[in-house]
């Protein structure tokens, strides 16, 4: 009765601190009830009136009762060095350990890549990005923060209009496993809620700020009913000021190519917005399809 009473007592306290979770992927209004986060957004564009409601795909997962036992520690991974288009250990191994969670790193058909961009900020390749994009008929996830979303509207409209995915990169970027349970919740809520407010969009994707996560905020996430999407493939492409040149970044990313590929590339690259026909033209030779489903 007393194991009863003490589960009852934490799960309370962490429903008081955590405040409502967000339903996503579902026909019903999935706007979360926070008023703090209702007043304080502002809002930059009115969606229509008569918009139909666009939402990805929610995974299924059992939510995880309490937090309280869960370690707080930083996971620190990498995808490391991919030989002879081999899927690399530190992804399978995560994937293993964390897909509990809905942790994903990999996917699980061997012939698909998904090809995902980090938008923190505009760097005025993006619109290049989407031409490539819609002309190659290859659809991507996009994750983007709440300062992108809220000085672009107009891209985010049209990655929504041209069937690609929006994906929650949180509010602020910060590393989730190092701000306490009520700051991680506001990162996803926020930006969750401005999206849904602003393009009548709900997201059920959400990329860690870093690819920094803990076995506590992954758990959270997922409570929220999100799935963290990580990656398989990265490579040094986030500074512009220090960018591969073109030749080196297109044979770094078409000989990483391996079966079940989540690659991750920056948005705010020169060089990437430059090289991507090619490398997707590069990618389907190789016998590989794109795909968004996760």
């Amino acid at each position: 009765m007393k194991k009863i009473y003490k589960f009852l007592v934490s799960t309370f306290c962490l429903a008081m601190l955590c405040g409502c979770t967000i339903n996503v992927g579902t026909s019903d209004d999935n706007t979360v009830s926070n008023k703090k986060d209702e007043t304080t957004v502002t809002t930059t564009q009115k969606p229509s009136e008569t918009a139909t409601e666009t939402t990805t795909e929610t995974p299924s997962a059992d939510p995880v009762a309490s937090l309280n036992d869960l370690s707080s520690s930083k996971v620190v991974w990498g995808p490391g060095t991919i030989t002879d288009h081999k899927q690399p250990a530190d992804p399978v191994s995560l994937q293993e350990t964390f897909g509990k969670y809905n942790g994903t790193w990999l996917l699980n058909d061997s012939k698909s890549i998904c090809l995902t961009f980090d938008e923190g900020y505009e760097n005025g390749y993006t619109p290049t990005i989407l031409d490539t994009l819609k002309r190659k008929n290859v659809k991507a996830i996009f994750f983007v923060t709440y300062d992108f979303a809220k000085n672009n509207p107009k891209l985010i409209k049209r990655m929504i209009d041209e069937g690609h995915i929006v994906g929650n990169h949180s509010y602020r970027h910060l590393s989730m496993d190092e701000i306490d349970d009520e700051k991680a919740t506001e990162e996803v809520e926020y930006l969750h809620n401005y999206i849904k407010k602003n393009f009548n969009y709900t997201m059920s994707y959400f990329r860690f700020p870093k690819g920094e996560f803990s076995q506590r905020s992954i758990a959270l996430v997922n409570n929220m009913g999100y799935k963290s999407v990580f990656w398989s493939f990265a490579y040094a492409d986030w500074d512009p000021d220090n960018q591969q040149d073109k030749d080196t970044a297109y044979k770094n990313i078409c000989n990483s190519t391996h079966s079940g590929e989540i690659m991750l590339l920056h948005a705010v690259s020169k060089t990437n917005a430059e090289i991507l026909g090619d490398v997707i033209d590069d990618i389907k030779q190789q016998g590989y399809t794109f795909t968004t489903k996760i």
